[in-house]
């Protein structure tokens, strides 16, 4: 790949690979580049339960040097940013901060030929990307000036193989990609850390790890900015074939206040509106996910919509959190009143969560084409008991998300559940409701409920239930499997207890055959102080958070309970501590020293590792961005 650098104050010592000279870094006062409201999982010190949150722009304000020659990314200025801004010679990559002091250059080496131009092994050459993949592997031309030994056997040179022909280079596509995968983040680091500078760096490496490269940085594109999002689309609009390799666009980590710019500033830039996020769509033509969010709920068109549902049959996922606007329910609508949605739509994973402002009539009309579902998310929405049983038999659910969804009833739901063959192998069930303003499930509707769930279910919540103590006596078997349950109210410490530990009035034979729980996490923020009976539960007699009930680790509690515990010297004795992270609190086991830590990844989790998550996601990826303030943050 052709590198053309800056001749000022830069030097090029033959024959290394071109490297910029080291620059001064910003000057700030702050170090932090998380995304705008992002909400991140934390690992430091082992205990489960531990965010990270900051609602600080991804591009902040900032002082620069003089002789700075990185395309910024906190212009004030009202004006589009001009494509001629977007050069090769820039020192920007469009996947990495605009401070990197690498270059960024992110386009197909010389000689790539493209999807449709690739020959395979002597055929006729490829049509279509299923040649390609078939192929498993890139093709580059060969030049005739270039030195290159075509024989059976791989020659040394002094010890050294040729260039393009080490042992790592010559591993199979599959196994170098998965290798170079380990590379890419899923969340921008924080302070000024470039994005993605391994990948970088490994662009300029040779041809075979280039090409390995680009599938990997541009199959999962992030987008934290307006302007990373033009740098984008010039790239793939001045090469169409990097469009191809897209399989995610993602906005979970969107800022819509970065660089200090005001709204009407924004909206003149010209960086992300309808036009250009339909431009991008239409250069992606292999996309699989597209993760949206409130922040661009305005860029939603029905052009965008149309093709998001229309013209990509490879999408797979799509998700529209907290998308609640007047223009978003418009283009909604306007797709719907139109009748052009095809019988079926090949997506798979839908989250609609929060999407408090779309009409019943979008379900309606959406979820009988979903004939492959298998994850879906319709919290705080007004999805319909008619809605909902609309689902095609075809379709296998594993994650249902029906949180205070007031429009359905106790009675259709559990009907569904028990009836429907979509619902047959459900992993992830919940069902919470607030319940100082709605009710879903009654008594009746959980004693016909709890003893028909599926086996295979780990994450269940019945929070904002009328649930009684006939109800633990029914929860028991699934207390074997499951790893999350969520309590409904009216419940006692009592009946928490024997979830745990077998009744002292049972025969010691029934006790002997006792079966371990295999809970981790458990909800009672239903119950009050006075349920919970903190002396008790923090005494000698009671067993909830001693030793035997493990492998319980976390317990999700009241504001009313937290704020009681939160000073209390009993709790850090026990050796529990206090976890909160906005309107939720949690009561989190302290790791034992020497133990076996779980760090709780699952793979029905899809990339998050801590419990009680609200928001299911349909894209594995770490937690962050405002997807992780829906999930851990916001009750």
């Amino acid at each position: 790949m052709a590198v053309t650098p800056n001749s000022v104050g830069r030097k090029v010592v033959p024959p290394l690979p071109y490297m910029p000279e080291k620059k001064n870094a910003p000057i700030s006062d702050s170090v932090d580049r998380a995304s705008f409201s992002s909400t991140k999982e934390s690992h430091m010190g082992g205990i489960a339960q531990t965010f990270t949150e900051t609602k600080t722009s991804s591009y902040l304000r900032n002082e620069y040097i003089q002789d700075e020659d990185a395309i910024l990314d906190d212009s004030s200025s009202g004006s589009a940013t001009p494509p001629e801004l977007v050069r090769p010679d820039s020192g920007r990559g469009m996947l990495t901060n605009p401070h990197s002091n690498l270059h960024g250059f992110v386009c197909p080496c010389d000689g790539f030929k493209g999807w449709k131009d690739i020959s395979v092994r002597g055929r006729i050459a490829s049509r279509s990307s299923g040649d390609l993949k078939g192929l498993a592997r890139w093709d580059w031309d060969l030049k005739a000036d270039e030195n290159v030994k075509m024989t059976g056997t791989t020659l040394k040179d002094n010890g050294k193989n040729p260039a393009g022909k080490s042992p790592f280079e010559s591993l199979p596509v599959e196994l170098l990609g998965a290798i170079i995968d380990q590379l890419a983040t899923d969340i921008p680091p924080g302070g000024f850390t470039a994005r993605n500078i391994d990948l970088m760096s490994l662009l300029l490496t040779s041809r075979g790890i280039h090409s390995a490269t680009l599938s990997t940085l541009y199959a999962q594109v992030t987008i934290p900015h307006s302007r990373i999002f033009r740098k984008f689309l010039s790239h793939i609009s001045a090469h169409p074939a990097l469009g191809t390799i897209v399989r995610r666009l993602d906005f979970s980590h969107f800022n819509p206040t970065g660089a200090g710019m005001s709204a009407r500033e924004r909206a003149q830039t010209q960086n992300l509106i309808p036009e250009t996020l339909l431009q991008a769509l239409l250069l992606t033509t292999n996309l699989q996910e597209f993760l949206a969010q409130e922040h661009i709920d305005d860029e939603l068109s029905p052009g965008v919509l149309k093709t998001l549902l229309c013209d990509l049959p490879k999408l797979k996922a799509l998700d529209f959190c907290a998308c609640s606007s007047t223009s978003f329910r418009e283009s909604f609508n306007a797709i719907i009143n139109s009748q052009m949605l095809p019988s079926t739509l090949p997506i798979a994973r839908l989250s609609l969560h929060e999407c408090t402002i779309l009409p019943s009539s979008v379900f309606d009309s959406i979820l009988p084409r979903l004939t492959r579902l298998t994850h879906l998310d319709v919290a705080h929405t007004r999805i319909t008991d008619s809605a909902l049983h609309s689902i095609p038999h075809t379709a296998r659910l594993t994650h249902l998300n029906l949180s205070k969804c007031s429009h359905l009833s106790g009675a259709s739901v559990v009907n569904f559940l028990n009836t429907h063959p979509a619902a047959k192998e459900l992993i992830y069930l919940n069902l919470a409701m607030d319940a100082k303003s709605s009710e879903m499930l009654t008594s009746a509707d959980l004693t016909a409920l709890i003893p028909c769930l599926p086996t295979t279910l780990r994450s269940l919540n019945l929070k904002g239930s009328k649930m009684g103590k006939e109800h633990i006596e029914l929860l028991l078997p699934l207390t074997k499997h499951a790893e999350e349950l969520g309590l409904g109210r009216h419940l006692d410490l009592c009946e928490l207890t024997r979830l745990f530990v077998p009744d002292c009035d049972l025969s010691i034979a029934e006790q002997i055959a006792w079966i371990p729980h295999s809970l981790r996490y458990i909800d009672v923020s239903d119950l009050s102080v006075a349920q919970l009976d903190l002396s008790t539960l923090f005494g000698s007699s009671c067993p909830v958070l001693k030793s035997m009930t493990e492998p319980l680790e976390v317990l999700e509690l009241s504001a009313e309970v937290l704020k009681m515990l939160e000073k209390a010297p009993a709790v850090k004795r026990a050796g529990w501590c206090i976890k909160e992270a906005g309107r939720r609190g949690w009561l989190v086991r302290l790791p034992r020293e020497g133990g076996v830590k779980d760090e709780g990844a699952r793979s029905w989790k899809w990339g998050a590792t801590y419990w009680g998550m609200r928001k299911v996601p349909v894209a594995r990826a770490e937690v962050g961005g405002i997807y992780g303030h829906y999930m851990f943050k916001k009750n």
